[in-house]
């Protein structure tokens, strides 16, 4: 299919929506997890793609970054635009008209719309692991990935086996502590939780996880923005009574490094991970950006703060009361989901949905583009309950964000 003809498509797909693009749902899969069925993913189709590729339990939000699991697809990961009986992929829209979509600044800097978001969605804990720096994914031709969370209230609804997630180490660990658990990863349970911390979950805060940071995401669904990578490192060798193969702590990095303990031990941000103020220095609560009581809308900030002094990600959430709406401008193109209720974006009409087969689009999802979202769009409750959406931004989109532990203040 010729640009010029994909030219087109996206043009007609950005004139219906007046800037703003419809998205389908994408569903990604993982082997080595097992879904909590909180997505409203219909539950005969958690195992859509097969069961050896695992259960359904992540949904992925204006992604132009592919997932990086075993024998996937070739579009896993990749967000759809759909425009009636036209679907074409959100990064070529990006690709043909990144400084309409993702603003000059961005599009100069990066050619691409560097970051992602997903609802995560488990039974139980996850294995405890980190995501490589950018330095660290270089050495293998990837990105690194910092990431955010954030868990809405309206999807947790039951905290499933596990709301705690452990969290870097407790001070005074070792690095020779952690060798040892690496050295008997083949003997069972290689006890590298005995090192680490667990944090309860409570739905409606989050987190601010800088990338090298050891964590082991609970059962709550999470909001995840996050860098555009899916580069990860396991150091926990079995979960709840399941192997992790060891190749799922080294995929991204270097082949010869592979049996290197020292070198893996020392991919870890000893500082950071060890650090006696690790809730201070990472954990969110929502502050109010505008709005509040008697004035029909509430907007917040849900994801804030800089990762090593840069600003990669941010995040809101607007509650639009029933009879309302307001007009938002934005410094910035945004991904959309809506959690709660209905209503429209523009002229676009959005609901929540409660029941999704696999393959079906909805209306719960939008792109909000960059010269869109500066000229303003208003957001309309046409329900009988509040209209919430969560919308996250890219790096550099914010004049000023408040810091990790503004909330406190």
């Amino acid at each position: 299919m010729s640009d010029q003809n994909l030219n087109a498509r996206v043009r007609a797909a950005l004139d219906a929506g007046e800037g703003i693009l419809r998205l389908a749902p994408t569903w990604v899969p993982r082997s080595f997890l097992m879904p909590g069925a909180r997505l409203k993913l219909a539950k005969q189709d958690l195992y859509a793609l097969g069961t050896h590729r695992g259960g359904i339990d992540e949904r992925w939000f204006a992604s132009t970054t592919p997932a990086a699991n075993d024998n996937r697809g070739p579009d896993e990961g990749y967000s759809f635009v759909f425009n009636g009986s036209d679907r074409f992929k959100l990064k070529d829209a990006v690709d043909l008209f990144g400084p309409e979509l993702i603003g000059d600044a961005m599009w100069s800097k990066y050619k691409k719309w560097p970051v992602y978001s997903k609802f995560f969605d488990n039974l139980g804990p996850i294995p405890h692991h980190m995501h490589q720096t950018a330095e660290q994914a270089a050495l293998v031709g990837q990105e690194g990935k910092p990431e955010s969370y954030y868990f809405p209230p309206q999807l947790n609804w039951t905290g499933n086996n596990f709301p705690y997630t452990f969290m870097g180490f407790e001070p005074g660990t070792k690095k020779e502590d952690i060798r040892k658990c690496l050295e008997r990863w083949n003997e069972g349970d290689n006890g590298i939780l005995d090192y680490s911390k667990a944090y309860r979950l409570k739905p409606g805060t989050g987190w601010l996880i800088p990338p090298a940071v050891l964590h082991a995401p609970g059962s709550l669904v999470t909001y995840e923005p996050q860098w555009g990578s899916d580069v990860f490192g396991m150091y926990q060798s079995m979960v709840e009574g399941r192997r992790v193969p060891w190749e799922l702590l080294v995929k991204d990095m270097p082949a010869d490094k592979h049996h290197d303990l020292d070198f893996i031990v020392d991919q870890l941000d000893w500082e950071k991970n060890v650090d006696e103020h690790f809730k201070a220095n990472n954990y969110l609560e929502p502050i109010v950006h505008s709005g509040g009581e008697g004035q029909g809308h509430v907007d917040k900030w849900i994801v804030y703060g800089k990762v090593d002094g840069k600003q990669l990600f941010s995040a809101r959430e607007l509650t639009v009361y029933p009879g309302q709406s307001v007009e938002i401008k934005d410094p910035g193109a945004s991904g959309v989901v809506v959690v709660q209720g209905c209503g429209t974006i523009g002229s676009l009409a959005v609901d929540s949905p409660n029941f999704i087969r696999f393959g079906e689009t909805t209306q719960d999802e939008v792109f909000i583009s960059d010269k869109r979202a500066k000229a303003g769009v208003v957001y309309k409750n046409t329900g009988v309950e509040n209209f919430v959406t969560l919308r996250y931004f890219g790096p550099d989109a914010h004049a000023s964000l408040p810091n990790v532990g503004d909330h406190a203040k």
